[in-house]
């Protein structure tokens, strides 16, 4: 009895599958579902859906390989896997393009409390970049300093929360003010019939970011509570994906049909409902619930940061992952984390307050971010990880192995994505 209460009460444990798909799905929740109707209102539900469901199969794939080569290799962090089955140039490249990726969302996200304040607060610039800073000093910096990623389930499963708290308040706008003039059922499947290849592709750059998660996999497969498995992390990828795409879908449906197709659709949801926060406090209300949400996983995109710059410090003092010849710092009476970690995570958090006062524009940052550096970590890295693994057995190597040829296409599309999603990005951003 004893036992099965123990259980019972652990069920949410850090480690466990359920608080691991959280975390999981919680890196991907954020930024993205206030852009999503923004694609959707140019291409087509149609299309933004086939996008969803198709990234959301070869996401749960990705996360697979990597959990596969985690396990295998016994190597935590992208950085390491990297050196250990090619050449620390290798560790480096992947280890800077998957910092850049996380310094662009958790970027996004104050650029989103920024707008939250701005709209519930109505306030110059200056005030905003304030605010904004003040957020990144008080807030983020101290939640950075968390030494393992599930620390934030709890407020990762709160989060979720405030973000189905933002579908109720779109679905209460569209049932009082009416489906959009602008919506017919052919626009709105298909879109205005105004989208350029570029809008379609930028569409799937979207959906990249949307899904992209993989830059916690392997801490999070190393924080199972069992021994670290492919299964577990399977069935942690399925869940994620699985409370990713029904909140996406749902938003953006709504979305589309509350405010419209083409040019009715603003820069994300909080510039929507703009005009009816004022005599609406349920509007603010989810309005402040989507800046508490983007904050509280603001240290699930730091992490990968950290770990790359501390990857940095670790090769100049000529020390391995096996052995890191670091003290600990005592933090408010507790062993925290190594000195190097705390100056890695408040650079870190100081470079993405830098970026967020810069940039205010979301949209373009997240179709950049999505094609140029989410598109190598999740489709690209993950296949090459893969070969590279099964050629160590060059007895049973293959290059016509199912395995191997799966990967190969993979590596393929990945590489289609990044090429052409990259190209497709920067045309808006040059005025082209």
């Amino acid at each position: 009895m004893q036992s099965t209460k123990f259980q019972r009460q652990s069920s949410f444990r850090r480690g466990g599958v359920i608080p691991t798909a959280i975390c999981l799905s919680k890196a991907t929740i954020s930024v993205g579902v206030l852009s999503m109707s923004v694609h959707a209102a140019e291409v087509g539900a149609l299309y933004q859906l086939a996008c969803l469901m198709l990234g959301g199969v070869l996401t749960v794939l990705s996360i697979r390989m990597i959990s596969v080569a985690s396990i295998e290799t016994k190597k935590w962090s992208f950085e390491d896997v990297c050196e250990e089955l090619f050449h620390p140039v290798m560790a480096i490249v992947t280890g800077f393009m998957n910092a850049c990726v996380c310094l662009g969302s958790a970027a996004g996200y104050l650029i989103v409390c920024g707008q939250v304040f701005v709209v519930v607060f109505p306030t110059d610039d200056a005030t905003r970049n304030l605010f904004v800073v003040s957020v990144g000093i008080f807030v983020c910096c101290p939640m950075a300093l968390a030494r393992h990623v599930g620390f934030t389930r709890h407020l990762a499963a709160m989060t979720v929360g405030a973000l189905i708290l933002l579908v109720i308040v779109v679905a209460w706008y569209m049932g009082e003010h009416r489906i959009d003039e602008s919506v017919t059922t052919e626009s709105f499947l298909l879109g205005p019939g105004e989208a350029t290849f570029v809008a379609y592709m930028n569409s799937i750059n979207n959906m990249i970011f949307a899904y992209n998660n993989q830059f916690n996999v392997p801490q999070l497969t190393r924080e199972l509570t069992h021994e670290p498995s492919r299964d577990g992390m399977t069935k942690v990828a399925i869940l994620s994906t699985s409370v990713t795409f029904l909140l996406y879908a749902l938003v953006f449906l709504l979305s589309v049909l509350a405010f419209g197709v083409a040019e009715n659709q603003k820069d994300s949801l909080i510039l929507d409902l703009m005009p009816v926060r004022e005599d609406r406090i349920h509007v603010r209300i989810s309005l402040m619930a989507v800046m508490f949400s983007v904050l509280t996983c603001f240290q699930l995109h730091i992490y990968p940061i950290q770990q790359f710059l501390a990857y940095l410090v670790r090769k100049a003092r000529g020390c391995s992952s096996d052995d890191e010849k670091a003290e600990d710092v005592v933090y408010f009476g507790r062993s925290l984390t190594r000195w190097y970690d705390i100056f890695c995570a408040l650079g870190s958090v100081c470079l993405v307050v830098l970026i967020a006062v810069v940039i205010t524009s979301l949209r373009a940052m997240l179709d950049f971010i999505g094609a140029f550096g989410a598109a190598y970590i999740s489709f690209m890295v993950p296949p090459m990880w893969i070969i590279a693994l099964r050629r160590k057995d060059e007895q049973n190597f293959s290059w016509f192995n199912k395995e191997i040829l799966w990967s190969v296409s993979f590596l393929a599309l990945g590489l289609f994505l990044f090429v052409f999603g990259t190209y497709s990005a920067i045309l808006p951003i040059l005025g082209l």
